[in-house]
């Protein structure tokens, strides 16, 4: 707290408000169209986003870092891959030349890729027909982890099957079964999968014993 402005508050919004600028655009009620992000995180939390939104928690600007890339020169148009009478709707940050680049912020650098980046950056590279892919993940102390995929075929076809099984459960209104990670505990819907959080307490050892402050 400076003087009697919050300045903790006010970066916390403009992080959100420059999310909301970046945030990929879904028209909730057009579920011919599925977006790639929908179906390499939790389906469960995909289809909320369209029946039951909450906003999400952003931690800092790290969290803005692809959408930011995707607004410069390099950044790709969407492209969308045809399944049967579904579109699925992929976008990358960069496209050079040949090759396809995911940019990731990250608290630490890695030792592998994370899952859903992977399955991400493979089915991009069938959607725009390219057959190298990176991603790149960015620490904010400015390290670089830096990771080659091939593209894989078996992988896609679970997207694929991800896409049809997100489309049916939005036609009927189901909601997707749970898909546990740890990302859950992260997660703006936890509550309605979980039980509801509670704020830590902290605890006095020596008065729960009755050793408390005696003179």
């Amino acid at each position: 707290m400076m003087g009697d402005r919050d300045f903790r508050s006010i970066v916390e919004n403009a992080i959100s408000s420059i999310g909301k600028e970046l945030n990929i655009e879904i028209d909730s009620a057009d579920i011919q169209t599925i977006h790639l992000h929908e179906v390499v995180q939790c389906l469960r939390r995909s289809y909320y986003d369209r029946i039951d939104p909450l906003e999400i928690e952003r931690r800092g600007f790290s969290d803005l870092l692809s959408g930011l890339l995707r607004r410069l020169q390099y950044g790709s148009e969407p492209k969308e891959f045809a399944i049967e009478d579904i579109r699925l709707k992929g976008q990358v940050d960069m496209l050079v030349d040949d090759s396809i680049m995911l940019f990731r912020g990250t608290a630490g650098e890695l030792d592998n890729p994370l899952a859903n980046d992977v399955l991400y950056l493979n089915a991009c590279m069938w959607i725009y027909d390219k057959s190298d892919g990176i991603i790149v993940y960015i620490t904010g102390d400015k390290k670089e982890s830096t990771f080659s995929i091939s593209r894989n075929k078996k992988m896609f076809e679970e997207i694929i099957r991800r896409v049809r099984v997100l489309n049916d459960l939005l036609k009927e209104q189901k909601i997707p079964i749970l898909e546990p990670s740890t990302e859950c505990s992260e997660c703006q819907y936890y509550e309605r999968c979980f039980m509801k959080k509670k704020n830590a307490k902290h605890l006095d050892l020596a008065e729960m014993l009755g050793f408390g402050n005696k003179e």
